[in-house]
């Protein structure tokens, strides 16, 4: 009988004291310090396409968590998010462009565009090229977002500028 309570005492000893650890290690903030090692601009296109206004808000939020934790980790963020695509009729004013049961996410998205503009180095375009061939008007387009000729263009751009380009489809 003692030897099973030793062993059972040993074990919640051990259950607790990972339990310990564990907690002390995730407090911890995570960084990236061996990538951002003698970084001091992070220079990233977002190339969104994505059509879908159920996932849209989600990755804007990444995007934002992006700026913050360049910011938290003192690299200076030079964001640009470039629209193209069904992507286009996600970030309009125009509301009959999709079904009602939509509207919601895309006063979500709305709200996440008009927050992420007030980060400091973000900025967004929008390709005239998408928007001409889904048929949204570009006097739509949400306040702030740039109307440029061809995104894929400008992504081109980007990378000869040595921007790091993430694809969001």
């Amino acid at each position: 009988m003692q030897k099973w309570f030793i062993t059972l005492l040993v074990g919640l000893t051990l259950c607790v004291s990972s339990s310990i650890v564990w907690a002390t290690v995730s407090e911890q903030p995570l960084n990236d310090a061996e990538a951002l090692q003698g970084v001091s601009e992070g220079k990233v296109v977002f190339d969104i396409g994505m059509s879908n206004p159920q996932t849209l808000p989600l990755y804007l939020k990444v995007i934002a968590q992006t700026h913050a934790d360049l910011v938290r980790q003192k690299v200076k963020p030079t964001i640009v998010l470039a629209f193209h695509g069904g992507a286009v009729k996600l970030v309009s004013n125009n509301r009959d462009v999709l079904p009602m049961d939509q509207h919601p996410a895309l006063d979500e998205i709305a709200t996440l565009i008009a927050d992420l503009q007030k980060k400091s180095g973000v900025r967004m375009e929008i390709c005239g090229l998408a928007t001409k061939l889904m048929g949204v008007d570009n006097t739509t387009i949400l306040p702030g977002i740039k109307v440029v000729g061809n995104t894929f263009v400008s992504l081109t751009g980007y990378h000869a500028q040595g921007y790091a380009a993430i694809p969001i489809y």
